[in-house]
């Protein structure tokens, strides 16, 4: 071959791959569709793929603050009579032994219809595998979810559906259905009533809180 062809053939084929570049750099990234996934407290994935959680809202609202998981716990080898404090305007959970603080952890109470109750209280109840027998989802055979988030009471079952209670990991009842427990942390008060907590924080204290714990739940 000669030069003068040799230099043709490598100017079409720079001149080719140039254009790829600027063909693919320009092209507009794809839009990715909001999709929901999981069971409990619904997850959602954003125009620009962050994830998000909101129990009741549609996919194409935004979340009101970033999810907020961060606790810190230095309670074991401390001894002390415990007690917890659940700060409702300031959305955390404090354990103290003795009067000294040894735990801390984000929270998120009960939305707008389902104010968690102020007041004075103390675990009457724990289960480290609590299921929900109000809310949760209706699932097929196969346990797909059919319909999310329902409220088995006011909800009508699609046929041949079934109800499947949202899991409440190291549930602690205080007052009525409301209690501590491992859940999903939007930003805001998102619950039902109860006291949602990171899962890690949530068995540090439902290890370190016996029956009867004092829990005080302030404005």
């Amino acid at each position: 071959m000669s030069w003068g062809r040799t230099k043709q053939c490598i100017g079409r084929g720079a001149y080719s791959l140039l254009a790829f570049v600027l063909v693919s750099a320009c092209a507009p990234s794809p839009m990715v569709p909001p999709s929901r996934f999981g069971v409990y407290s619904t997850a959602y994935l954003g125009e620009n793929n962050e994830i998000f959680y909101d129990d009741a809202k549609a996919a194409k609202d935004s979340p009101k603050t970033r999810p907020r998981n961060e606790w810190s716990w230095s309670g074991d080898g401390v001894l002390g009579k415990p007690s917890i404090v659940i700060d409702l305007g300031q959305q955390k959970a404090t354990f103290l032994k003795n009067g000294q603080e040894v735990g801390l952890a984000p929270v998120s109470t009960g939305k707008e219809g389902f104010k968690t109750p102020a007041g004075s209280f103390k675990i009457i109840e724990k289960n480290s595998n609590h299921v929900s027998s109000l809310y949760g989802d209706y699932v097929n055979a196969a346990g797909e979810v059919v319909v999310a988030n329902v409220d088995a009471t006011k909800d009508k079952c699609p046929a041949g559906a079934k109800f499947r209670g949202a899991p409440m990991p190291f549930f602690m009842r205080v007052h009525g259905g409301v209690g501590m427990h491992a859940g999903h942390l939007p930003g805001y008060p998102a619950s039902h009533g109860c006291i949602r907590m990171p899962r890690g924080a949530a068995q540090r204290f439902f290890e370190n809180a016996p029956t009867g714990t004092p829990v005080r739940i302030v404005n």
